[in-house]
């Protein structure tokens, strides 16, 4: 195939999906590692996508603009993040220190919460403002505040996340991926979603199958470091994992 023909795919698949992987490309393209990375690069250097870990995004999915608004994202696939809030409530036991993750997932959580002598920690000020209402002890994070996902950011945060050992973590992810695993797009958030993982016992990605396959500029986690609780129509190729857990609508 030319060089012209592969660039034209790429950038097919690219607004289609949002991102691409390497091994996708060779795969489709009948192509070396080595052919699609100068591609990829090509096609970087002319502005038309952005280099990640593992494969390309679009520009406009650059770190800091990736993420849509709360208000957005509350009303997209409602209904499978609503299965998920309710499964990932009820893994919750009496007495246990939980993390709850800044999202629209683990905020619809809440409601299904129904645990004993609570303790939880969060970066999202409207999540602790949900669980004081329902009268759960709670700590939120000090730190830098960012207004389009409504989380707290930063390096005292991340440094307030490592003083708890968590018996759970609840945390969102923008893309999940067996080669690039879990994925936000920004440093900052990325880095206490790190935090959380390395100082709990459980860790749970709770991920809407439209979140399967797309690779986020900043990697915060390995694909078998978490359970990830999915629901909606999953890619078979991810079913034969162990820590995918599929959710009943």
């Amino acid at each position: 195939m030319l060089t012209a023909e592969r660039h034209k795919f790429i950038l097919e698949e690219l607004r289609e999906k949002g991102s691409v992987l390497n091994t996708e490309l060779m795969r489709e393209l009948e192509a070396s590692e080595s052919t699609i990375r100068r591609d990829i690069s090509r096609l970087a250097k002319e502005g038309r996508c952005q280099r990640v870990h593992g494969g390309a995004i679009l520009p406009e999915s650059l770190p800091g603009d990736q993420d849509d608004a709360v208000t957005l994202r509350q009303q997209r696939h409602r209904t499978e993040k609503l299965a998920i809030a309710r499964e990932a409530a009820g893994l919750i036991r009496d007495g246990e220190l939980i993390y709850l993750d800044a999202g629209t997932t683990t905020e619809l959580m809440i409601d299904f919460i129904h645990g004993k002598d609570l303790t939880f920690v969060t970066n999202a000020i409207s999540h602790a403002r949900r669980l004081g209402q329902r009268g759960y002890n709670c700590y939120i994070l000090g730190g830098q505040f960012k207004s389009v996902t409504e989380a707290i950011v930063g390096e005292e945060a991340s440094l307030s996340v490592r003083k708890y050992n968590f018996s759970r973590a609840f945390l969102g992810a923008n893309g999940v991926d067996l080669q690039a695993g879990f994925t936000t797009p920004e440093l900052k958030e990325a880095y206490i979603k790190q935090q959380a993982m390395a100082a709990s016992r459980q860790v749970y990605i709770l991920a809407d199958a439209s979140k399967f396959g797309r690779v986020a500029p900043i990697s915060f986690g390995s694909f078998a470091e978490a359970r990830v609780l999915v629901a909606g129509q999953l890619d078979d190729s991810y079913r034969s994992y162990e820590n995918i857990w599929e959710v009943s609508e």
